[in-house]
């Protein structure tokens, strides 16, 4: 297994069957960089336009539509201290009458928040606009709003919205440590990733974490003899699914089929069994309320399910 260092010179904001950047094997990992999601570097240097531009693709040896590519997140760090956010709620997200209460701005950058990121302190810290949020530091939790694989048929999916696939699902807990499973459509995966937040409330609710440039580390390895339909994730205390789509309970109903399917396939459970199961103890996140296709994460308690495998 090998570690790769890759410099990107290119930048993409759909996902789709794109000629590889770097071709790695089963296993490998790869350390790069990520632009934020107006496509400014660590130096604020603006070398790509669109929203959400990626990094990648990269295609792994072996991994063939019907396998599982899993993704592990080994290091996530804001590499400037310059960090960016909205600063008024999605008019969605609130009641209609309270939405008339929102100021008009002209533009998005009227309306941006300015932030200090501190890694070393594990801090941010509102510059712009000066109110007495600047004297309010917020512990960061960086993670990664926006990545995936190919889709299949030929598509070639926007970095603003996600799918089956991943692509733009903006939940918090795609964190360092975590790892992500997604469903394998074409040859080699082709995996790509952006998007980095120093931290984002649950749903991204104003449009935004605090956007900001990253430095990468992340083990691509195939999972075969496995299929999944949507994205699965394992942490150090839970397994999640996630649903994406538009309604909100749409996105619910995908992120709940699919971890029933998963307590089935690995834990041995009746479909009766499953849903009992599920119906006292699962555990639900809206993980984004913004974007074209909204994200629900359902969710499960391993301590709990080890108890179920020991049965």
């Amino acid at each position: 297994m090998i570690k790769h260092t890759f410099t990107p010179t290119q930048y993409f904001s759909t996902l789709g069957e794109r000629p590889p950047v770097l071709t790695v094997a089963d296993g490998d990992t790869i350390v790069t960089k990520t632009l934020d999601a107006a496509g400014f570097d660590e130096n604020r240097n603006r070398l790509a336009t669109g929203g959400n531009p990626m990094t990648g693709p990269f295609y792994v040896e072996g991994a063939e539509p019907g396998d599982v590519l899993a993704v592990r997140l080994d290091r996530l760090r804001p590499n400037r201290r310059y960090g960016w956010t909205g600063t008024q709620l999605a008019p969605n997200v609130m009641d209609p009458a309270d939405v008339l209460l929102l100021t008009p701005m002209a533009s998005f950058a009227e309306s941006r928040g300015e932030w200090d990121v501190d890694s070393e302190a594990g801090t941010a810290v509102l510059t712009s606009p000066k109110n007495k949020l600047g004297r309010l530091p917020i512990p960061i939790r960086p993670m990664v709003g926006c990545f995936g694989v190919a889709p299949g048929g030929g598509q070639a999916i926007s970095t603003a919205t996600s799918s089956t696939n991943g692509g733009n699902m903006d939940y918090k807990g795609f964190v360092e440590g975590v790892t992500v499973f997604f469903p394998v459509a074409v040859p080699g995966a082709l995996f790509f990733l952006g998007d980095g937040h120093a931290v984002q409330g649950c749903g991204e609710i104003c449009g935004t974490g605090i956007e900001i440039s990253f430095d990468v580390e992340f083990t691509l390895s195939v999972v075969k003899g496995k299929t999944i339909q949507w994205p699965r994730a394992e942490t150090a205390t839970h397994i999640l699914a996630a649903g994406n789509a538009r309604p909100l309970d749409q996105a619910l109903q995908h992120a709940t089929s699919e971890m029933a399917r998963w307590l089935q396939e690995d834990y041995a459970l009746s479909v009766t069994e499953a849903h009992t199961l599920m119906g006292q103890c699962v555990e639900y996140e809206i993980a984004n309320v913004f974007d074209p296709a909204y994200t629900v994460v359902c969710k499960m308690d391993k301590a709990l399910l080890a108890r179920v495998l020991s049965l």
